[in-house]
């Protein structure tokens, strides 16, 4: 099969991984995950992830009670940690091989992220799961998806997310709203649209990495979008 793409950053928001939860690690929502990334890497794509951590803390929610902004956005950072820890778990269960690399050091729960690392594990066909956000305050995991993904040199970033594409309105708001096959990055600047914010979008236009919002939750996308199907919506 023709692989439209080498190499990818996918990168997965922390509330998916609750599933059917109001909080934490659904194993059932985690183990599909890993079947669908295997499945992927079977065909020979090289994978890089990061992941959310909403599930279990989010930083700018903590500052509203009364948690101060960096310490909030350390215990974040913390959370996608163990959201890296729990996929890479459910990879290895599943026959694949992972490794959890993370923003600030970490050892022995995860590797200290290098770029050639993070490569080098690619290329052994092992899954880069780069965890910790940036490492730095202020900073979103869309932020750091972005720099990642650029960094690792993706030829796409995959946004897996709970609805099908990019549309005009919120379309669990808004009935009337419509999806965008393909958006240009600025448009979503001037229509204000929340994909992702502005720091990751604007980190991936300048440095031309592609992005595709798909949804994740339905099991087979990933690869249908690999395979060069058209869902989601293309950020270009």
């Amino acid at each position: 099969m023709n692989n439209r793409y080498k190499r990818i950053l996918l990168k997965l928001s922390g509330e998916s991984l609750m599933g059917e939860k109001q909080y934490g690690i659904d194993e059932k929502r985690v183990a599909e995950y890993a079947s669908q990334i295997k499945e992927i890497a079977d065909m020979g794509i090289e994978i890089g992830i990061v992941i959310g951590g909403g599930n279990i803390f989010r930083g700018l929610s903590g500052t509203t009670q009364g948690v101060d902004r960096v310490k909030g956005d350390q215990m974040g950072m913390l959370a996608t940690v163990i959201n890296s820890l729990a996929l890479s778990s459910a990879l290895e269960k599943a026959g694949q091989k992972a490794r959890v690399f993370t923003a600030i050091n970490m050892f022995p729960i995860g590797e200290y992220y290098s770029k050639w690392k993070a490569i080098e594990a690619m290329q052994k066909g092992e899954i880069a799961i780069i965890s910790g956000g940036t490492g730095n305050p202020f900073f979103t995991t869309d932020t750091g998806s972005a720099l990642r993904g650029i960094e690792i040199e993706a030829d796409v970033m995959l946004k897996g997310t709970r609805v099908d594409g990019i549309y005009t309105a919120d379309p669990e708001k808004d009935p009337t709203a419509v999806k965008f096959d393909k958006i240009s990055y600025d448009e979503i600047y001037t229509r204000g649209l929340k994909v992702m914010d502005l720091t990751a979008t604007t980190l991936c236009k300048e440095n031309h990495l592609p992005i595709i919002v798909f949804d994740m939750d339905t099991v087979g996308n990933l690869k249908k979008v690999l395979s060069g199907e058209n869902i989601g919506t293309l950020v270009y």
